[in-house]
């Protein structure tokens, strides 16, 4: 297997540092985990460019500099509890898992969910799990979560998922807005969370997060 230590280093110094992420334990984090693991064999030789990397299925793993701005808005603690909706081969909850305390992922497509858990396995990510369920459902059992991340667009959040952040939680998302879409934080206060713009990125909608079409008679 080829190492790809150079590599991670140059997508740190070229794609992520530039975007004004410089927090410790995302850098260290995005040096430690091997980006090649989580990716789709037939594309490890792209692993670390820029640009959302295809997984099939319509989903995607998301740009470096995309998904490290993410992190830097959430601003995870090393005794967060983190729900990490659409983990796609696990790259994001791998991640989340060095910067955390524990991370429960949700993957609706079964072979996803199902690679994702055998990649965090033989990476040595002992805090992380993978649940095979509806994205827009989340893991309520598992829940309330300090930090919800979401791997990819929304047109809304669906009141389930927001029902398991706990009160004074984080949540990150972007929302399909216009040509370029809007990363939205939101913080619950008292019951209700609300949002203010953290960046401008796109993404593809994640199933269950399309708002619901309205018709006129």
């Amino acid at each position: 297997m080829l190492d790809n230590t150079k590599s991670r280093t140059m997508m740190v110094d070229t794609q992520v540092r530039p975007s004004d992420v410089t927090k410790f334990p995302i850098i260290d984090a995005m040096l430690r985990v091997r980006r090649e693991a989580f990716v789709p064999e037939s594309k490890r030789n792209v692993a670390y460019a820029g640009g959302d990397i295809d997984l099939g299925g319509g989903r995607v793993l998301l740009d470096p500099r995309t998904f490290a701005k993410m992190l830097d808005a959430l601003d995870i603690q090393p005794d967060d509890v983190v729900l990490d909706i659409g983990c796609g081969l696990g790259y994001s909850s791998a991640i989340l898992a060095h910067m955390a305390d524990a991370v429960v992922a949700v993957e609706e497509i079964e072979d996803l969910a199902r690679e994702a858990e055998s990649a965090l396995s033989e990476e040595g990510v002992d805090n992380a799990v993978v649940l095979t369920n509806a994205l827009a459902k989340g893991a309520a059992k598992h829940g309330p979560y300090d930090v919800i991340c979401i791997e990819g667009a929304v047109s809304e959040v669906p009141a389930e998922v927001l029902e398991q952040l706990k009160e004074g939680g984080r949540i990150l998302a972007i929302f399909a807005v216009g040509v370029l879409g809007e990363a939205r934080l939101g913080r619950k206060v008292n019951g209700k969370v609300s949002w203010s713009l953290a960046f401008n990125a796109t993404a593809p909608i994640l199933p269950g997060f399309e708002s619901e079409a309205v018709f006129a008679l």
